[in-house]
Parts: C-alpha cells; sequence; structure tokens
C-alpha cells in the first residue's frame, strides 16, 4: 500500500466537513458479495440465461420464477457485514465530515454501518413491495418465500424495490444526490468502474477541490482526479483518523 497517498487522502479528509462518497460495487466485494463485471464477476458466470437477461424488467415478468431462483442465489446476501470502508465512512458522517453516501450497491450494508444519509440509486433488497396493493415485505420474507414470493394479503407477486434492466431510476434520490454532489468540495469515488449510466454521470456535476479515485482498475475518469489509489479500499480506509 502506498502510504504517501494514503497521507494524501488523510489530509484532503481533515481539511473538509463537506465530503459526498460515492461507491459501486468495489465497496461490497470486500464484505464477500459478489459484483458483475470482473473477472469472477456474474457476467462471466454460466447461467441458463445471462444474468443481465435475468435482472431485467421485461424477464422478471415473464419468467418470475428463473428470475427469482438467481435473486436469491446470487443477489440476497443477508449474511454479509459491512467492511472497514463502510465503518469509516460511517465515522466520518458522525463526525460531520461526510455529507451523504451515494451507491450503486443494493445490499444495505452501508445503513447497518451506521450510515444515516445513504442515496440508493439502484434500490435495496431489504425492500420488496406486492405488485397489487404495496403491502411491504422485508428480505427475509423473499428469502424464505417458495418459489416465487406471493402478498399474504391479497396474492399479488411481490417485486424487490431494486432497479432492473429497462426500468428507470428514482428521479427524486438522482436530483438529491446531483445536490449533494454539487454541493461538495471533496467527492471521493470508490469500488466502481464508472461505466454504468446514467449512475457514472453524476461525477460530472462535482466541480469541488479534491476528487478522490480509489479503485482497483482504471476508470477513465484518471486526468481529473487529484488523487488515484489503486488498493483495496476496505484497506485504504483502515488507515484513515477521524
Amino acid at each position: 500500500m502506498d502510504m504517501e497517498k494514503i497521507q494524501k487522502l488523510q489530509e484532503i479528509i481533515d481539511s473538509s466537513d463537506n465530503i459526498v462518497f460515492f461507491g459501486g460495487a468495489g465497496v461490497s466485494t470486500e464484505s464477500g458479495i459478489p459484483d458483475f463485471r470482473s473477472q469472477d464477476g456474474l457476467y462471466n458466470q454460466k447461467y441458463k440465461y445471462p444474468p443481465e437477461t435475468i435482472i431485467s424488467h421485461s424477464f422478471f415478468m415473464r419468467n418470475p420464477e428463473e428470475f427469482y431462483r438467481f435473486y436469491k442465489d446470487k443477489m440476497l446476501a443477508l449474511d454479509a457485514e459491512p467492511n472497514p470502508a463502510h465503518k469509516k465512512l460511517a465515522e466520518l458522517e458522525k463526525a460531520g465530515k461526510l455529507r451523504a453516501v451515494v451507491t450503486q450497491n443494493i445490499d444495505g450494508l452501508h445503513q447497518k454501518a451506521g450510515s444515516q444519509k445513504v442515496l440508493e440509486l439502484h434500490g435495496s433488497v431489504l425492500r420488496n413491495y406486492c405488485m397489487r396493493c404495496g403491502e411491504f415485505y422485508d428480505a427475509a420474507y423473499i428469502k424464505n418465500a417458495h418459489a416465487v414470493p406471493k402478498c399474504s394479503k391479497c396474492g399479488g407477486m411481490i417485486k424487490p424495490d431494486v432497479v432492473l434492466y429497462e426500468e428507470g431510476l428514482d428521479m427524486g434520490i438522482m436530483n438529491e444526490s446531483v445536490r449533494c454532489i454539487t454541493e461538495a468540495d471533496v467527492l471521493i469515488i470508490g469500488g466502481t468502474s464508472l461505466v454504468v449510466y446514467p449512475a457514472a454521470g453524476l461525477i460530472d456535476y462535482f466541480h469541488g477541490k479534491h476528487l478522490v479515485l480509489i479503485n482497483k482498475s482504471a476508470t477513465g475518469r484518471e486526468t481529473r482526479a487529484d488523487l488515484i489509489i489503486t488498493d483495496p479500499i476496505g484497506e485504504v480506509f483502515s488507515q484513515i483518523n477521524v
């Protein structure tokens, strides 16, 4: 680990009380949750249908049994625990330095670590609703349901509150993310290759003092960054003092 870069990150964090963190799958992989696009990710595993097809809205509506077979097996990681990155971000928020976490992840680990202001661009596996009457169900209900989860009140099919392919993002969450990033003087981007749009386009709203990239692979946005760290994000944040 490059301790000079860690020290630079520490100095940037120490100098600001208006930090926003924007994170992707790489934040959760250190908690044992598989990502989609890495060499060992879900896109490179073999299923009856490609994962990007299974987690599309049209596939969900057409073949909910197959959708839920994949979803329960690969996307419901209810035993996962926050890693040092999640925990440090929660500490930074509590200390009044971090204003918001904007995340592409759907696992709820930021909240489990104690973060309060979490903007979930792609929704959360922890929230599930009946498509007919709107009744709420937690993730355990989905995990334990046989085949396709059905509403105990009206018998309607339950859908996870996650943004599937072919679905639009929640504009309220997007607008609040844009506001936070626009007003921030430090933006730390971690665990994302910045290839999933429209979420990746949020970086274009940042006009503050310091842009920090923490990712194992290149993102294509290095020319804009003040600091680039290619070490695992959990190891990086474990070195930061609040």
